[in-house]
């Protein structure tokens, strides 16, 4: 018989699990929008980074816990015990955020921004994007369409170079700081609302999304490595999660010092992609800009792979109908063309999708990660979600560019949005949740369900 023990692994296996989820949560996009809120909160940069860290590091790795713990084979099962319906919708929405419609168009406007863009002039920057974009994408469908590993192997090499060309970045200028961080200028935001505001810019990492997304690879892993129960798959998911993210937290960290050190040189960015440039022009002139712009465009590429060949085939599996190159073709098109709108305009446009989809992740992953407390009782999920997906809605609508928020019908969801509590930090889904969570909690104890199961029981999975 089939021993169900788990076997004790090496710090060495560990190791490989921290190099798998830091190389899922971290990518070169991730550079920009701590060095963007080091300049945001100035002075501020301490209660910032904390709200951040909670966003885009403590949560991606509880998306990967709520993997493990409730063994689903990918994000359609997080939100399987609201329905059929529900987790599809839910699959597509988060797909589509990290993928076509912001995430991988990001991949190239981040590479264009930070790459192509300081050596073309301002009348040629539309032109120069739209063919670096189609040789990007023309790259990234053809290592995906063959499957090939070539970038991903050459990834593995020059990836480690671009950290250690990051870390060389950070060694100087904290040798030969531009500023002093502490005497920065803050924005009006966050002087009083730093750590909320630096919550939700941790938002913009997308990371929580693409743990849901991806967890599953790091999940497959680690029972690849002989851990048989699925409370064992949490215990070392959590410790080489926590060993990985310590390593994302700190580039974190030193990222948003640099960007608060920077406003002792410079204005306030539009982006952080801009200011990532003037800052590596600061310290390493032109050769060093160019050798850091190869590296980040081949971890960019890397990422777009990635996110392009996971969409086409998480969408083939539920919808069969058409096949994995098809849905490849449509994901690089779309990314294709929305990346021709300029990092600026994506960033502007993805957040209200993202005020309205991190609530929605975040009670989900909370959910997830302690279902084993209620027995993954559909009841409970049904009353947090609803309570929270209204006002997580007018969140969206108030956050959206000028043209719809300040219409007629945006400053009527805006009205109602103010009687809700914490609604002027941009957390009016919170009070909700919490209620939603205390009525569900109420009729599972009053009637409790049997446990869900999202898939037949398995012998080594056992507890």
């Amino acid at each position: 018989m089939q021993s169900l023990s788990s076997r004790k692994l090496t710090w060495r296996e560990y190791f490989v699990v921290a190099s798998l989820l830091f190389g899922l949560f971290f990518g070169a996009g991730n550079l920009i929008f701590p060095l963007h809120l080091g300049q945001l909160a100035g002075g501020h940069w301490g209660p910032a980074a904390l709200g951040f860290l909670v966003t885009g590091v403590l949560l991606p790795l509880l998306s990967v816990m709520a993997i493990a713990v409730t063994r689903s084979e990918g994000v359609f099962d997080v939100g399987r015990p609201l329905g059929v319906g529900f987790a599809l919708t839910f699959m597509v929405l988060i797909h589509a955020t990290i993928g076509p419609l912001f995430g991988t168009p990001r991949t190239a406007t981040v590479s264009f921004t930070v790459g192509v863009a300081p050596f073309v002039p301002a009348h040629y920057q539309k032109l120069a994007l739209l063919v670096f974009s189609v040789v990007f994408f023309g790259l990234a469908f053809a290592f995906s369409y063959h499957e090939n590993s070539i970038l991903a192997n050459v990834g593995k090499v020059l990836n480690p170079m671009f950290l250690a060309l990051l870390f060389l970045m950070f060694l100087v200028a904290f040798l030969m700081p531009m500023g002093n961080p502490m005497h920065a200028t803050s924005t009006a935001a966050y002087t009083h609302g730093a750590v909320v505001n630096g919550f939700l810019e941790g938002y913009n990492t997308m990371d929580a999304l693409a743990g849901l997304a991806f967890g599953v690879t790091v999940v497959s892993a680690v029972r690849q490595m002989g851990q048989k129960k699925s409370t064992d798959v949490s215990k070392v998911v959590a410790k080489a999660g926590l060993l990985a993210m310590t390593g994302v937290g700190l580039i974190y960290l030193l990222l948003i010092v640099a960007g608060a050190m920077s406003l002792g040189h410079f204005k306030l960015s539009a982006d952080g992609g801009v200011a990532f440039t003037q800052i590596v022009h600061y310290y390493g002139g032109a050769f060093g800009q160019v050798v850091l712009a190869v590296l980040i465009t081949v971890t960019c590429l890397t990422t777009a792979v990635g996110l392009v060949a996971a969409f086409a085939q998480d969408f083939h599996k539920h919808f069969p109908k058409v096949s994995y190159h098809t849905w490849l073709a449509l994901t690089t098109l779309a990314s294709f063309g929305t990346a021709n709108f300029g990092l600026e305009q994506i960033i502007a446009w993805s957040t209200p999708m993202l005020m309205f989809l991190y609530p929605l992740a975040m009670v989900l992953i909370l959910l997830s990660v302690f279902s084993n407390f209620f027995n993954r009782d559909s009841r409970i999920y049904f009353f947090v979600v609803l309570f929270t997906v209204v006002p997580a809605l007018g969140d969206m609508v108030v956050s959206f560019p000028k043209v719809v928020s300040a219409s007629a019908f945006g400053q009527s969801v805006a009205s109602l949005r103010a009687m809700l509590p914490l609604s002027a930090l941009g957390l009016s889904w919170l009070v909700p949740a919490l209620v939603g969570l205390v009525l569900g909690l109420a009729v599972h104890f009053v009637k409790p369900q049997p446990q869900v199961a999202l898939q037949p029981a398995r012998v080594d999975d056992e507890d």
